[in-house]
């Protein structure tokens, strides 16, 4: 209460008193910005909806991906980003043809249909979108909303992992250590699941450093094990706690059998690798030491 608050402060040194005027200073201009970071979303959103009303279909996906996150101000809503990648789908948009595949997938926004995410991830991947053509592939091994296929499914992973796309590595890399639709290979599998893992997909880290622990497809190497098994451990989102958890039980498995040196040595490579994968990072999104 106001009173109490008045009767504190008197218990206040003048120091305390300084530093609760600057506290409630930066309360306050906090909240300002607060508002003015609603009013501009808001205008922003008002821009987007304009430009979305008028067709064009990168704005109406962006508008999509607003509503699925309920980000910038948006409400959470499906079926408003239904709605909006919907309308740029039909005009040729990949990317939210895609998205509308996958939405057709879960029942979000839609009730759940297998045959049409078929169709929307096909008329994707035609146009040579890597991650459609890599779910066109998984709807293929699993015969959801088509035959399985997995011949069909290795053709569209092929694809799409020509493009680099780290999620058909992966896939390429099970199907190769299971068999399907090609003779059981683990060396294969290992090459395939190590292009995924070096762009920090994390089962594939997972599954490259338990071929090294177990030796199959490559020599049994400890330190290989240990460096890729900690990297994906340190990596996983938290919802993935369970399979966190037999990860670092293998990493402590192989850390049992390991000197102190060879420990140190599969840590400095990890720190390694997540310094190059940085910088890599960076790149990409275009920052760039100074000179």
């Amino acid at each position: 209460m106001p009173e109490n608050q008045e009767a504190d402060e008197k218990q206040l040194t003048p120091a305390d008193r300084q530093r609760a005027v600057a506290l409630r200073s930066i309360l306050a201009s906090r909240g300002l910005e607060l508002a003015l970071n609603v009013r501009q979303e808001k205008e922003r959103y008002a821009r987007l909806l304009r430009s979305a009303e008028q067709g064009h279909a990168g704005v109406q996906c962006r508008l999509g991906f607003l509503y699925f996150t309920g980000r910038e101000g948006v409400r959470q809503d499906d079926v408003e980003a239904v709605r909006w990648w919907r309308e740029a789908a039909e005009q040729g948009h990949a990317r939210s043809q895609r998205q509308l595949g996958v939405m057709y997938v879960n029942g979000r926004g839609v009730p759940k249909d297998e045959a049409e995410a078929l169709r929307w991830f096909h008329r994707a991947a035609q146009q040579g979108h890597a991650r459609s053509q890599c779910h066109l592939g998984v709807m293929y091994v699993k015969g959801r909303g088509v035959p399985k296929d997995e011949a069909e499914a290795l053709r569209w992973f092929h694809r799409a992992a020509q493009q680099g796309d780290a999620l058909a590595y992966f896939n390429l890399g099970t199907m190769y250590a299971q068999g399907r639709g090609v003779p059981q290979d683990d060396a294969e599998a290992v090459r395939w699941w190590r292009e995924a893992a070096e762009q920090g997909f994390v089962r594939a880290q997972a599954k490259l450093g338990l071929m090294y622990l177990l030796g199959e497809g490559v020599p049994q190497d400890y330190v290989q094990a240990h460096k890729w098994l900690n990297l994906a451990a340190s990596r996983f989102w938290s919802s993935e706690q369970k399979l966190r958890e037999k990860i670092v039980y293998f990493r402590e498995e192989v850390a049992s059998k390991m000197t102190p040196a060879q420990i140190a040595e599969a840590q400095r490579l990890a720190r390694e690798w997540r310094t190059q994968s940085d910088r890599a990072l960076a790149e990409r999104l275009g920052f760039h030491e100074k000179e």
